[in-house]
Formats: structure tokens, C-alpha cells, sequence
């Protein structure tokens, strides 16, 4: 019964039963974006979500949220001194109206128009990191980015840009602080909201929770990372696998 539920539906590049294929290049994306993100805040949402909407729309974003949830416990226990509780508390009640918007657009998608979602939300997130302007927090910058961020965490698992855009100035150890606070009581939240609206099926959660154990790997490989590897350098190399990835998730999209 379990392998059943690692083989591809065939809704995806990947044909129906293709399990190895599908295993390896979910594990090794998970591993790549939770090291990315174990360095500089985020990642593992933008690396791994449009190679799992390409491999297999039909698991997210359920199982990337059950898998994501233990990073940032990870990271709280290294930097939870840096968080910024200020900004969650504004924050974090926007995403809540975010939330209940993407379970029902999550309801209503079928999977092919839900992977052409996670690729146009990939490109958006991209181009705004790549922007220069600089926006100050305030509450009301504070609340908009809780409430676009609970929209695009809860419907496409890529919720961290609009959080992360505004702290992209503060001290490496504040992003990755506040981030995280900020992910894992908003992923917890767009998880509960997801099953209320029936969207989290037995064979999501199992993917999900067989792939925490490559986040922790993700995550002990960041750690190393941090310290050896130039950030910048990192998310210009992670910049441009999203950016692949999610055009072909829209060239999938229209194609098939």
C-alpha cells in the first residue's frame, strides 16, 4: 500500500507509476530548498513546489506545507532570540482572509491550472527579489504582506516573498528568525484551513511526513552552508532553477 501512494498520478511530466523517478527528484528538491532556506531565510517553498507541481500537481500544496512546517522549528531553536514579535503580530492575523481565499481557489482548481498557478506565483516571487526598492515596516506594510502571503503559502506553498521583502535589509539572523516564526504559525494555520476544506487526503499527509526526515538533512546542510558558502552567490544559483522551473511548469500548463 504505501509505495502506492510515492507513484505519480500521471497529471504531471512524470506518467502514472513512474515511483523512483518521482522519489529522487522530490527528495532531492526538498533537500536543495530546505539548505537554501536554512541560509538565508527561504527557499524551500521556491525550490521544491514547481518540481512538485511539475512531477505531481495533484499533492500540492498540501504535502509541501506538512513537509515545510519542521524548518522553521529547526531554525527557532538555533535563532529564536532575533524574531521580530512585533511584526508577527501584525502580520500573522492578516494571513488568516489570505487563507480562506486559496482553500476554496485550491477547491475549485483542477491540477493543471493549479501547476500554472504555483509557476506564475514562482515568476512574481522572483522578480520582486529581484527588485532594489526597499519597503519600510510599518503595521500597514505588515498586514499586507500577512494577507498575500496567507494566499500564496495556503494555495501554492509559496508564501515567504511578501514577508521576506520587507525584512531583506535586517541582519541575516532577524530574516531568518522572524521568517520563521512568521512560516510556522502560518503554515500551521493554512494546514488547519486546508483540512476544514477537506483539501488534505490520506496519500498528501503521507508524502508530506515521509519527506520531513530530507528536510532536517535540508537543513543541517544550510547550517553548513552558512558559513562556508557567499549567500548571494546561493540565491542568484537558486534564482535561476526556480526561474526554469517554473516556466516549464507554465509551458506544462498550456500544453497539456
Amino acid at each position: 500500500m504505501l509505495p502506492e501512494f510515492f507513484s505519480p498520478t500521471g497529471h504531471g511530466v512524470l506518467p502514472a507509476g513512474d515511483t523512483w523517478t518521482f522519489v529522487v527528484a522530490a527528495a532531492l528538491a526538498v533537500i536543495a530548498g530546505a539548505a537554501v532556506q536554512s541560509t538565508v531565510g527561504l527557499g524551500l517553498g521556491l525550490v521544491a513546489a514547481p518540481v512538485l507541481s511539475l512531477l505531481d500537481p495533484t499533492l500540492m500544496p498540501g504535502a509541501l506545507l506538512v513537509t515545510v512546517i519542521v524548518l522553521p522549528i529547526l531554525t527557532l531553536f538555533q535563532e529564536y532570540r532575533h524574531v521580530d514579535w512585533r511584526g508577527i503580530a501584525w502580520g500573522l492575523p492578516a494571513r488568516l482572509p489570505g487563507t480562506v481565499l486559496a482553500v476554496w481557489v485550491v477547491a475549485v482548481l483542477p491540477p493543471r491550472a493549479l501547476a500554472g498557478m504555483v509557476g506564475v506565483m514562482v515568476l512574481v516571487a522572483v522578480g520582486l527579489s529581484l527588485r532594489s526598492f526597499r519597503v519600510r515596516i510599518t503595521p500597514a506594510s505588515l498586514v499586507t504582506a500577512g494577507a498575500l502571503s496567507g494566499f500564496a503559502g495556503t494555495a501554492t506553498s509559496v508564501g515567504g516573498p511578501p514577508m521576506a521583502l520587507l525584512y531583506q535589509y535586517e541582519e541575516p539572523a532577524r530574516v531568518r528568525a522572524t521568517l520563521a516564526a512568521f512560516f510556522l504559525f502560518g503554515g500551521a494555520l493554512s494546514l488547519f484551513a486546508l483540512a476544514v476544506g477537506g483539501q488534505l487526503d490520506t496519500r498528501i499527509v503521507v508524502v508530506g511526513l515521509t519527506a520531513i526526515p530530507l528536510v532536517v538533512i535540508g537543513f543541517g546542510a544550510g547550517v553548513f552552508l552558512r558559513r562556508r558558502v557567499n549567500a548571494a552567490r546561493l540565491r542568484v544559483g537558486m534564482l535561476v532553477v526556480v526561474t526554469a522551473s517554473a516556466f516549464a511548469l507554465l509551458v506544462q500548463a498550456v500544453l497539456r
